[in-house]
């Protein structure tokens, strides 16, 4: 299981040209089963991604498609977890 962070740099500004291809870029990851959950790092920092049932360099591969870490108005940071315990509402993520 994967933790994604997407924090905002300096070319913040441009998220508005890059929203519908970062839009797109997020309906895959949800359509190919990878991604979870997606939502926005607050107050207005970024954003962040549950990934799973992905090896970390396919996760990598995948990240470095996003239009926004691509044209660098966020840095990824990836966090890869181990689940230990999980609550039996997200079994799946024992895999």
């Amino acid at each position: 299981m994967f933790i994604v962070l997407l924090r905002f740099t300096g070319n913040k500004a441009r998220a508005g040209q890059l929203m519908e291809a970062h839009k797109d870029w997020i309906r895959r990851g949800f359509d190919d089963g990878v991604f979870s959950l997606v939502g926005s790092l607050e107050p207005n920092a970024g954003g962040g991604i549950i990934a799973h049932g992905t090896s970390l360099a396919d996760l990598r591969a995948r990240v470095s498609e996003d239009p926004f870490v691509a044209e660098a108005v966020v840095e990824a940071e990836i966090l890869e977890i181990t689940p230990a315990r999980v609550d039996d509402r997200l079994a799946f993520l024992r895999a």
